[in-house]
């Protein structure tokens, strides 16, 4: 009789774990629920503070001013996105794909940015104030008004100042009227309209 419910038993785990929809776990499943539900609460309110996003598809969301901040949006694809004046301070985006989307105004500040691809994207007057910025994509990127540097320091090497200080503006130029001069000699002014001196 052992030997049945041990066989049974063997039989059932195999054929359990064998299905593809029983292969995950319950809690991978849990997970994948709240992050479904929080992209749902990000598209219809235009907020999701400090929610878990990783890994999902935002492929061309409209997030014109969205509240991320704390966020956990790593791997996943806001390519095509529209961030304007989003609010991303301290998320957590590395890995995430940022191809071709459109940051104006954005905060991203104190985030990290590690292995981000930002090819052809657009950033303009984006603050990345102490963020993470390691291993960018910025292939075909727009970048205006944000400090965002690659391959290094933004200090200047010694080799690239210049030998000598810039020359001196150059000496302004005569006026065209002497001090001493009356405008009626170069004016055709009529006499009675000129100050007497």
């Amino acid at each position: 009789m052992k030997k049945c419910y041990l066989a049974v038993f063997s039989l059932l785990f195999i054929v359990l774990m064998g299905h593809p929809g029983l292969a995950e776990t319950p809690a991978e499943s849990i997970v994948d629920d709240i992050r479904a539900t929080n992209v749902q609460r990000l598209i219809l309110t235009n907020e999701c503070y400090r929610c878990d996003l990783a890994g999902m598809d935002l492929n061309q969301t409209h997030l014109i001013g969205a509240d991320l901040r704390e966020a956990t949006l790593a791997g996943a694809n806001l390519s095509w996105s529209n961030l304007e004046g989003a609010d991303l301070t301290n998320a957590n985006l590395t890995g995430a794909n940022f191809t071709g989307a459109f940051l104006t105004n954005a905060s991203l500040a104190y985030t990290n940015l590690d292995d981000v691809n930002f090819t052809q994207a657009q950033l303009y007057y984006v603050d990345v104030t102490g963020a993470s910025m390691e291993h960018l994509n910025l292939a075909d990127a727009t970048v205006i008004g944000t400090p965002i540097s690659v391959g290094g320091s933004l200090e200047p090497l010694e080799e690239d100042l210049p030998a000598q200080p810039f020359p001196p503006f150059p000496p302004p130029i005569e006026p065209w009227i002497a001090p001493w001069q009356s405008p009626g000699e170069f004016l055709d002014i009529p006499p009675q309209i000129l100050p007497q001196v």
